[in-house]
Order: structure tokens, then C-alpha cells, then sequence
């Protein structure tokens, strides 16, 4: 069991822990786990500066709009880190990537439309994926629900 199938199940969220074979993109994943693409939701690594990140949950059809992110977190700049250094930050490879058992207990925003609704994270290993309700694994990370995204 993955460290973020642990974290899931310590926090008491109701889940279920989806299992597939290889995929290479968002569309394959959704397709594998047999959700709507905007249902898989990429939970994406930002650095704020040096030592500082975040989470933001990103449903598979939407985009972060870089505007509305660094408006929200008053801040002129932001980026996303290389592959490596999102592993260190977080202990998961990009791809498998949840703030669930994640390294360091980073912030997380959840985009606005992922409310309400049943969506699917990342495992923190490859071909797993972890159906929860957005409103409980937001609330279990004690993370905020803005508007924070864009179609893609």
C-alpha cells in the first residue's frame, strides 16, 4: 500500500483505490479509471520561492491561468519545478503526484469546479489512481476551494 493510500485511509475519507495498467496521458488515465476527463484531477506542484510550494488540484480538461493563481496568492511570481525537484518536494514521481502522504504537508488549492463532485488523484505510484470526494479531501488537507483555472 502506497504512503497516500495510507494517508487516505488515516484520514478517514471514504475511497477507493483504482488500479490500471500504463497510461501516457490524461485522456488514457481517465479512460482507464472510467471517469470524465475532468474528473481526474492532476494535483500540480508550484513553487512559490525557494523552499515553498504548493499544491494545486487541477481538473484534466482545465489549465492553471497563471493570473488568477498569483492574484490569489498575492505573489508576481510563480513556477513550476523541474521533475526531480517536485519528487524531492513531495516524494512522488511527476505523474503520480497527490498531496496525500506527500514529504511536507504543502498547502493546497483546489480549483472551484472540483467541488461537490467525485474526483480521481494520483496514488503516489504508477497505474494507481484514488477516487475520494473533493469536498472531504479538501477539507482532510485543510486545504481552500478558488477559481483558479481555465479550459484547456
Amino acid at each position: 500500500m502506497s504512503s497516500a493510500v495510507e494517508a487516505v485511509s488515516a484520514a478517514g475519507i471514504d475511497h477507493e483505490v483504482i488500479r490500471h495498467g500504463p497510461v501516457s496521458s490524461v485522456a488514457e488515465a481517465a479512460a482507464a479509471q472510467q471517469v470524465e476527463v475532468r474528473d481526474l484531477v492532476k494535483a500540480l506542484v508550484v513553487r512559490r520561492g525557494d523552499d515553498d510550494y504548493l499544491f494545486v488540484l487541477v481538473p484534466g480538461d482545465r489549465s492553471i491561468s497563471w493570473p488568477k493563481l498569483r492574484a490569489l496568492l498575492g505573489v508576481s511570481r510563480l513556477s513550476m519545478p523541474d521533475a526531480a525537484t517536485a519528487k524531492e518536494a513531495t516524494g512522488y514521481e511527476r505523474g503520480t503526484i497527490t498531496p496525500f502522504g506527500s514529504r511536507r504537508p504543502w498547502p493546497v488549492i483546489a480549483d472551484e469546479t472540483t467541488r461537490g463532485r467525485t474526483i480521481s488523484l494520483g496514488a503516489g505510484e504508477r497505474g494507481v489512481g484514488l477516487r475520494v470526494g473533493a469536498d472531504a479531501a479538501v477539507k482532510a488537507l485543510a486545504g481552500t476551494f478558488a477559481d483558479v483555472t481555465e479550459l484547456s
